[in-house]
């Protein structure tokens, strides 16, 4: 990568392994991330903020699933859960 530091690279392998469910990628990606130079303090930050951003996703996915359990067999499908331009990780 030419355009990111190695030490920014890593934060963005760790969002994208927390982002996957990645143990063996987050395993991988925290020890890269010390020897580029990022101390555990932003380490964390970098994993609680991928994390939040994660649950945004899934707490729709269940919300939707709890929805349509909800409503008799045969009723219409919900409407989308974030309209076109409304960010899904509030």
């Amino acid at each position: 990568m030419d355009g990111l530091s190695s030490a920014e690279g890593e934060l963005v392998a760790l969002g994208a392994a927390l982002g996957s469910n990645c143990v063996p990628c987050i395993e991988h990606h925290v020890p890269e991330a010390r020897k580029a130079g990022l101390s555990d303090r932003q380490i964390i930050e970098a994993i609680r903020l991928a994390d939040a951003i994660r649950r945004g996703p899934a707490r729709k996915v269940l919300d939707s699933a709890l929805d349509l359990v909800s409503r008799p067999a045969g009723s219409p499908h919900a409407e989308p859960a974030a309209a076109p331009n409304e960010p899904c990780c509030k």
